[in-house]
Order: C-alpha cells, then structure tokens, then sequence
C-alpha cells in the first residue's frame, strides 16, 4: 500500500459507530484509510461507540442543552465549524439522512464540494427527499456511493443524482479469521438470525413463525437471535406463545458474533429489504452458507444459488419454510454451499474495497 508524501485530510461522518452495518464500514474505512498514511477524523451524531475505529473522533452525542432545537443549533454549528476549520481535502458522510432542512444546510453551508455520500439502504427516503428537484439540489456537485448495483441503478433512473458510483461494502477477513475461535459456543445444532430489533425491516417476528411451522422444532435445532432492540420483549413473547421458548434463545448484541456464525447450520436473512447486507459477508467468511429472501437489495450479488447458499422468492414466507426444511434434511447439499462460501467472500476483502475507495478518492 502506497502511502501519499502529503497527508491527506479526510473525514468520515456516522450516525454513530455501533450495531450496524454502516457504522461497520465507517469503522473499517478509518482503520484502512489510517493505514495508507490519510490524516482520518471522525464525527458521529449519536454517543454510541462499540466499534473500533482510528483517528480523531468528534462526538456530538455528548452535546446537551436545555430544549432539542437548541441542541440541534448547538450541534450544527460545531459540526460546520468542525468542517470549515480543519479544510478537509474530502467528506465521506454514512448517516441516514431524513431532515430536509437540515441536509440542504449542511450541503450548502458545510460540506466541501469534494464530499461522497454513501447509501447503504435499499429504502432510498432513507437518503433522499421524495421531490427529485430537492434531491438534486442538495445533492448537487457532490458525489453518491452507492453499496450495490441495485442501488446505484435506483438512484440513476429515479434521478436523484448527477454523480452515482458503486463500492460494495469491505469485510476484514484477517479479523475475523481470529475471532470466530475467542470463545465457544454450547448450544446444539442451531440456526442463526442477527440484527437490529428496533424496527419491521429484519422481520424477526416472521421468521420465528415460519420457524415454528418448519421441521427445525422437532429435530431439536434452535433458533438463536443476535441482536438488540425495543421490539425483543415482543418476539419473546411469541417464542412462548408458540410453545418454542426453550427453542428460539435471544443472546443480544455481540460485539464478537462469529464464532455463533461458525457453528450455525446456516444464517437467516428475512429483511424486507436491504442495502448490502453484512450478514451474509459475515457468515460466508467464516465458512457458513445462507438462506436469504431476494429482497431489495444486495442478496442477489453476493448469493450464487444453491452454490454458497439460497435465494428464496422475495417475501415468500412458505417457500423459506421449504428451503430451511430443505437445507436442513440435505446434507450434501448443505456441504456443497459450504465449500464454496469463503471463496465468495473474498472480493470484498477491505484491502480490496480500501484501493477502490482510494480511486475514487484519486489517491495512487
């Protein structure tokens, strides 16, 4: 890796760095970005840190004030003088990005010209106003990134930019090669689902009820959930209404999830949609295949059929009944996927990922 004779300044902004997929890239990229010789600074909106980043970090979580509006002010402005002040030879910005207000003043009034927003959701109000004239303006001059091609299409035809490019999401398989060993996992057979539960989007209630009508019960293979959130309480509450309590175990967060990935039988994706997701990089790096809906967006990129793992018709809850049942009763098959599933993986390696965002960056 080539490190430049000139230190280039660069910042990386996050709704915080913890529990997803995006704030998982944001952590990556500034480790790899320090490591090429890049001057990193970080800023995160929410005082939420879990995962491990590099360079200077700017918190304005830790922001207060008597009333919200005043705390919003207080936060912009330090944020624009955060910007403004340390001249920033490029912005990359991860955050979800809903406030129209505020995206147009931090567009117009912060961010250089040279500034790379990243869309990480197959939900595209997410990141951009409905109105493609607002979308246009305070996207104008700047740069989207889109994490698959399904996006970056959306982004095109919808015409919500000028300047659309693709970068899939990085994995850092040398850590992840040592941490699916840390500790051990005592659970049985078992397949695994992991995620946010604060909201619809993962369908963890679904897939426990499609679950619950598999064969997977009465051979004695549990369900276990990674993953924190509001709605936990109620999908434990239908675990026991389905007589299935002893069966679906809920284990939170998990800073270090691989080595659950490592013993599953294979991993669940059930979302509505998605952006590209991690969760299948993650199992495929540790040799486990996938079930996975072919949902809006980023399955169908990674996931061969039937090679590395299953694509099941998107939102066909009794044809993933059907694979779960299948995948778990054939044996070769289950093999056969799980041969191939590291080597899928290793295109989106973060020293890979890191050189075309360095590219992008026009950094040799």
């Amino acid at each position: 890796m080539t490190k430049p004779d000139i230190k280039f300044k660069i910042a990386l902004i996050g709704d915080c760095l913890a529990n997803g997929g995006a704030e998982k890239v944001h952590s990556l990229l500034s480790l790899y970005f320090q490591k090429a010789g890049l001057e990193v600074h970080n800023c995160v909106f929410a005082d939420w840190i879990q995962y491990e980043y590099s360079g200077s970090l700017l918190n304005l979580g830790k922001i207060h004030a008597a009333t919200a509006v005043t705390r919003k002010f207080k936060r912009f402005f330090e944020f624009k003088k955060f910007i403004n002040d340390t001249n920033f030879d490029a912005v990359i910005d991860f955050r979800m990005r809903t406030s129209l207000l505020q995206e147009f003043l931090i567009s117009k009034y912060c961010y250089p010209k040279k500034t790379y927003y990243t869309v990480h959701s197959g939900i595209l109000e997410f990141y951009f106003p409905k109105s493609s004239a607002w979308s246009k303006l305070i996207y104008q001059d700047k740069k989207i990134v889109a994490v698959s091609k399904a996006i970056q299409s959306a982004v095109v035809s919808k015409g919500l930019a000028e300047n659309a490019f693709q970068i899939y999401n990085p994995i850092d398989l040398q850590s992840i090669t040592t941490s699916k060993n840390a500790y051990s996992v005592s659970e049985g057979d078992y397949i695994m689902a992991i995620g946010r539960m604060n909201e619809e989007v993962k369908q963890f209630d679904k897939l426990i009820e499609a679950y619950s009508k598999s064969v997977l019960p009465n051979k004695k293979i549990k369900l276990i959930l990674l993953g924190d959130g509001q709605k936990q309480s109620e999908y434990k509450v239908l675990s026991e209404k389905l007589g299935l309590k002893d069966l679906v175990v809920f284990k939170g967060f998990q800073k270090n999830p691989f080595p659950y990935y490592q013993n599953a039988l294979f991993t669940v994706l059930s979302s509505k949609n998605e952006g590209f997701p991690n969760v299948i990089l993650e199992s495929f790096a540790v040799g486990t295949p996938v079930v996975s809906f072919d949902c809006f967006s980023g399955p169908n990129e990674i996931i061969i059929d039937r090679q590395n793992g299953l694509l099941v018709a998107n939102q066909d809850f009794y044809q993933l009944i059907e694979i779960m049942n299948l995948l778990v009763e054939d044996a070769e098959l289950r093999e056969h996927c799980k041969q191939n599933t590291k080597t899928s993986v290793k295109p989106f390696a973060i020293e890979t990922i890191g050189k075309q965002w360095l590219e992008l960056l026009k950094i040799k």
